[in-house]
């Protein structure tokens, strides 16, 4: 699975063969995982903390557009890391 970003332990992936809806992206963070969907950045399935979770959704926040993109497009594209 392609990633896109990494910060602060946390690795974000997205997957472009066999995709299924909705839109979203993998997020690992040491043995825990996540998918959130694009279109709210809200966890939709995983065991990643509260804190983890929080930090995702303001890194995706910024990048939503972004990720849509490359959902739609499958082109790969690496993003900034939080600041």
């Amino acid at each position: 699975m392609p990633e896109v970003s990494r910060f602060l332990g946390v690795v974000v992936k997205i997957f472009f063969r066999g995709e299924h809806n909705p839109p979203h992206i993998h997020v690992v963070y040491g043995e825990y995982n996540g998918l959130f969907e694009i279109a709210t950045m809200e966890m939709i399935e995983g065991d990643l903390s509260p804190r983890i979770q929080r930090l995702v959704k303001e890194w995706g926040e910024q990048y939503k557009d972004d990720l849509q993109r490359m959902w739609d497009t499958k082109q790969l594209k690496k993003l900034p890391p939080l600041e």
